[in-house]
């Protein structure tokens, strides 16, 4: 695959996952200064790694929200943990189950934090409808 395919298969990976709402929000704050970074994760992050074959893409989402939470990455977990509950129907029970697992091997307080922004995101989805 060439590079533009690769862009063109991570884009459309990229609506696929996160929803069309926030890939084009994205696109509008694009600037100059953040444009090559976009196309980087967007041909390598989406086009390569989440177009492979070898996981299915809860399994992905649970992974990416797993490890997003080990680190603390709080703004990237909620916006994987928002895209899961939206577009990949991933349930809330689901979400459950990891946060528990991930009390064990990253953390009480993580799992603790883990919990509580799961529970605004869910809010957020709520009221949104």
């Amino acid at each position: 695959m060439d590079e533009r395919e690769r862009h063109a298969a991570g884009m459309k990976k990229r609506r696929q996952v996160l929803g069309n709402e926030w890939v084009d929000r994205s696109i509008k704050n694009e600037t100059p200064f953040n444009k090559e970074f976009l196309d980087l994760i967007t041909r390598y992050a989406w086009g390569e790694i989440w177009t492979r074959p070898g996981l299915d893409d809860t399994t992905r989402r649970l992974i990416v929200l797993a490890t997003t939470v080990s680190l603390g990455r709080w703004e990237e977990y909620r916006l994987h943990l928002r895209a899961a509950l939206t577009e990949g129907k991933m349930s809330p029970d689901l979400v459950k189950e990891l946060i528990l697992q991930l009390a064990i091997y990253a953390g009480v307080p993580a799992a603790n934090t883990a919990v509580n922004e799961a529970r605004e995101v869910m809010k957020e989805i709520e009221k949104k409808g």
